[in-house]
């Protein structure tokens, strides 16, 4: 349903966009991240027609969207990430302009605005008019605009940006459920969302894809999946750091806090080696200490996305930093 094949977008001497490649199938809900300035917006800018690539194809359902942009742009619903709308109308007849815009008249444009208010949960303030409302029902009412006409592809710039808990909860049950039959891109910082939502994620980074895969392929490449976190009661700082450096098969180790009496620490074994109970038994049976708590930790986005995105550098100056917090 989207294919884009070596998206360049140049802003002068600047590459916004470098060689972007990616399809989304009907089915499937695409996570779009990468760090502030990346290229999402701008890649987003691109699939839909707002801005032509430098160079590179882009095609929707099949329509190729620079030599055939109306019959492409008819199979989009998209949500910018500023969320514009006429702030002089009120919801409803904004809603019912965008419906008329997309062709819809009579019954059927009556039809659509009922249907979008209620989905995007907007009964409450649909008589007022846009000016008066918060940003989380701003928001929403633009996201009602992008699916008036209950398109195939959804292109959807920070969805949930500006909502409650409770309303971010709504939307992402509603992208969740359109994602059954529809194609949908979405861009977003709250990586929760990936994982809550999409069937596939991309990190972008300084204009290029540097990750593609499941949230779950994702998270593998995590260092923290398969290490072992650990609460050690009767020992020092120093103690521990000695003994877990004498692990078999641990790669490294770090002390994480202590408080209460409690050192807590993690292990990171050598690739294929993740059994917490040997770091149980030889920290036990050679020093006597109590261990509180024992667990293998998950990989986490987060770590990931850090990892991915963070130059060499900043990276660096986070370990030295957390290190000497800990005295080690």
């Amino acid at each position: 349903m989207i294919l884009a094949e070596n998206l360049v977008k140049a802003f002068g001497p600047k590459l916004a966009v470098n060689g972007v490649s990616f399809s989304v199938e009907r089915g499937e809900v695409l996570g779009f991240l990468g760090p502030n300035g990346a290229g999402k917006s701008t890649t987003m800018r691109m699939l839909t027609g707002f801005i032509p690539p430098s160079s590179g194809k882009i095609s929707v359902g099949g329509h190729d969207m620079l030599a055939d942009p109306i019959p492409a742009k008819r199979l989009i619903g998209y949500l910018p990430e500023n969320a514009p709308v006429y702030v002089d109308m009120t919801v409803r007849s904004f809603l019912g302009f965008c419906a008329e815009l997309s062709g819809l008249c009579g019954d059927a444009r009556k039809k659509a605005v009922n249907r979008v208010i209620e989905m995007c949960f907007l009964e409450p303030v649909q008589y007022q008019s846009v000016d008066t409302l918060s940003k989380g029902y701003r928001h929403r009412t633009c996201f009602a605009q992008a699916i008036i006409h209950d398109p195939d592809v959804l292109v959807l710039d920070e969805p949930t940006d500006g909502l409650d808990p409770n309303q971010k909860h709504e939307i992402r049950g509603l992208i969740r459920r359109m994602g059954e039959h529809k194609a949908i891109i979405f861009s977003t910082h709250i990586l929760e969302e990936v994982e809550a939502v999409c069937s596939r994620a991309i990190i972008i980074d300084r204009g290029q894809i540097v990750a593609n895969g499941t949230p779950q392929e994702l998270k593998r490449k995590s260092e923290l999946g398969g290490a072992i976190l650990l609460a050690v009661r009767g020992a020092t700082g120093m103690q521990l750091t000695d003994a877990l450096a004498g692990i078999p098969n641990a790669r490294k180790s770090t002390i994480l806090r202590e408080e209460n009496g409690e050192i807590w620490a993690r292990v990171y074994p050598k690739a294929g080696n993740r059994n917490g109970e040997l770091v149980r038994n030889v920290l036990v049976a050679a020093n006597g200490w109590q261990v509180e708590e024992l667990r293998t930790e998950e990989g986490r986005l987060d770590e990931v996305f850090r990892s991915i995105t963070l130059p060499d550098t900043v990276k660096e100056k986070i370990e030295q930093s957390a290190g000497e917090g800990h005295g080690l």
